[in-house]
């Protein structure tokens, strides 16, 4: 039986939704990351240090950070549940990717405002 779109579950529109949106931040903000480094003429340590020890620069960097841990979780969700029939192997590959994802969080939590 097919659900209608406007039932109470959304799963398939928020899936498609975060996918979308996760992109669209993730391009403007490499886009943005690739300006600086064509109008950048030097690039050090000190000149990378600078932009990344503003506060917005870090918001940013977070927010895309953010975009493509879930833009990588829709994904490897859908996969796992198209191609991956048994329950208990399906259940343990995403365990082992959502703790993965977590973990990169953190990891890049410290890494952003260690600078």
């Amino acid at each position: 039986m097919v659900k209608s779109v406007l039932s109470v579950n959304h799963q398939g529109l928020t899936d498609w939704l975060i996918q979308r949106v996760s992109a669209i931040v993730m391009t403007i903000y490499s886009l943005g990351l690739l300006a600086y480094l064509v109008v950048q003429s030097e690039m050090d340590y000190t000149a990378w240090h600078a932009l990344f020890s503003h506060g917005w620069m870090k918001l940013a960097t977070l927010l895309f950070i953010l975009c493509l841990l879930f833009h990588a979780w829709v994904g490897m969700w859908t996969v796992f549940t198209d191609y991956i029939k048994p329950f208990l192997l399906r259940f343990i590959l995403q365990l082992i990717v959502f703790l993965s994802l977590v973990s990169f969080f953190f990891a890049s939590l410290l890494i952003l405002w260690g600078v």
